[in-house]
């Protein structure tokens, strides 16, 4: 395959999550006004264009690509009747010990690490704005997969920002555990 095959390729992927996202009810703005809630307090002058804007750069990664496109054919596949009476039942209801839905998205998410798992357990738990109206909208859609799928993104984002940030470590070799302790409680 050609770059410019392989690029048409990412294009059409890239492409098909926005729409997706969108046939969903997914605004890619809302998924930045949680970005801008996760790292509000850490990154200072942050605006929410740089919310979105590094959330269309997790975006643009394949197997970010991969896991939105799968998880939300997933779900429009259950509402659709396209899986045995039994999974359908699962997936429509978001059933609590199905974790298919998360280990999906830990894709997204580990691609920034530790700080991107602690960032989607947040989200996953508070559920925030977007994430919080789709986990609670049940009634026809089947919504098991989107709103992991949008704390996913929101958390690898929120993620690439604080690995954005300037270094101001002060790593000192060799330190006394009581001068550590003492200089991070100063």
């Amino acid at each position: 395959m050609t770059r410019k095959e392989e690029y048409l390729k990412q294009s059409l992927m890239e492409k098909h999550c926005y729409e997706l996202l969108e046939q969903r009810g997914v605004k890619i703005e809302e998924i930045g006004d949680i970005v801008l809630d996760l790292q509000k307090n850490y990154v200072e002058d942050l605006t929410h264009e740089e919310c979105v804007e590094n959330l269309r750069a997790v975006l643009r990664k394949r197997e970010v690509q991969n896991a939105v496109i799968t998880g939300i054919e997933i779900d429009i596949a259950a509402e659709n009747g396209h899986f045995s009476d039994l999974l359908s039942d699962l997936l429509m209801r978001d059933e609590g010990l199905y974790g298919i839905d998360e280990i999906l998205v830990l894709s997204i998410v580990n691609i920034y690490g530790s700080i991107g798992l602690t960032n989607f357990g947040y989200v996953d738990k508070l559920k925030p704005g977007i994430i919080g109206k789709l986990n609670d909208n049940k009634d026809e859609n089947c919504n098991t997969f989107i709103d992991d799928i949008v704390g996913a993104l929101a958390a690898a984002a929120a993620s690439r920002i604080a690995h954005s940030q300037p270094k101001d470590d002060d790593v000192q070799p060799s330190p006394s555990p009581q001068k550590s302790y003492k200089k991070s409680h100063n």
